[in-house]
């Protein structure tokens, strides 16, 4: 039987296995996409194009970066006219503080050579045999300067005192705040004087028998003079048995007493050579001229 011949094969197209990117190239976009689109452009609300945002872009960050330039420049500006300014007026008050400054030493070296000339003239007036009691009168009157052997006793708050109500040992708002009161130091520098002191002064400040200790709301006064603490009282006499008269005293069990209910802190220490200054002030209430019987009242 004989044998047929195979059909001939059909020639394969070259393009046939891509189909399906050919079909991609013809038909980018599906119908979805196609509708989308063209609902965009029937409403005009095509998006702009890609550069377009860019270059919007790019505008706003140069108004920005323009704009902060414009805010330094004018920063620095203003700073750079106020700065001599500033610096002048810290010039003009630094020149009136060191012009005060050279008033005052001026005005106090004034009143050292006056207060020397005054004891000069009251040792002249006086005759020999009365100098010895002037001298006297001038060291309890405070107004001679003196130094000697005495007791340096230092009295401060108890640590983190608070802004206590005005009062004393006893009087209901001390014990609240721990602090120094002006009747605290009042006994103390009684004590002092009772214990023998020859001179006594608070903070460098030398009291009289017209001295007056007192407060003005938190603050103490000596003389009208505001102090802080730490007070530093120094007194001028016999330092062992100054010290120990005034411990034994009332005024050493006060002191105590303020230790150990309120925390005051106080240090007692016996100096071989104190110096305390000569009373800023004194008031004359009476004098009698040399020569003369009557009396001048001030």
């Amino acid at each position: 039987m004989p044998q047929q011949e195979p059909a001939p094969r059909r020639p394969v197209r070259p393009d046939a296995s891509m189909s399906l990117l050919t079909t991609v190239m013809e038909h980018s976009l599906d119908a979805g996409y196609a509708r989308a689109a063209a609902r965009r452009r029937a409403a005009g609300g095509a998006r702009p194009a890609h550069g377009a945002r860019t270059l919007r872009g790019r505008l706003w960050l140069a108004a920005g970066l323009a704009l902060a330039a414009a805010v330094v420049t004018l920063g620095a500006a203003h700073a750079r006219d106020a700065a001599p300014t500033v610096a002048r007026e810290r010039e003009e008050l630094l020149e009136r503080v060191e012009a005060g400054t050279d008033g005052l030493d001026r005005l106090q070296g004034d009143v050292d050579a006056l207060r020397a000339d005054v004891a000069a003239r009251q040792r002249a007036a006086l005759p020999d045999d009365h100098a010895d009691r002037a001298d006297l009168v001038a060291l309890l009157a405070g107004a001679t300067a003196v130094s000697g052997p005495g007791v340096e006793l230092t009295v401060d708050d108890a640590e983190g005192a608070g802004q206590a109500a005005q009062g004393g040992l006893g009087d209901g708002g001390f014990g609240q705040g721990g602090r120094v009161r002006d009747r605290d130091l009042q006994w103390i520098v009684n004590g002092l004087w009772q214990a023998g002191a020859e001179a006594v002064s608070v903070n460098d400040q030398r009291l009289t028998a017209l001295s007056a200790i007192r407060a003005a709301g938190d603050a103490v006064l000596v003389d009208n003079r505001p102090l802080v603490p730490p007070y530093t009282l120094r007194a001028v006499g016999d330092g062992e048995e100054l010290a120990a008269a005034f411990a034994a005293g009332p005024a050493g069990s006060y002191l105590q007493v303020l230790a150990d209910d309120y925390g005051i802190r106080s240090a007692t220490e016996v100096r071989d050579e104190l110096r305390l200054p000569a009373a800023p002030s004194l008031t004359i209430r009476s004098a009698s001229p040399v020569g003369s019987a009557g009396s001048v009242t001030e």
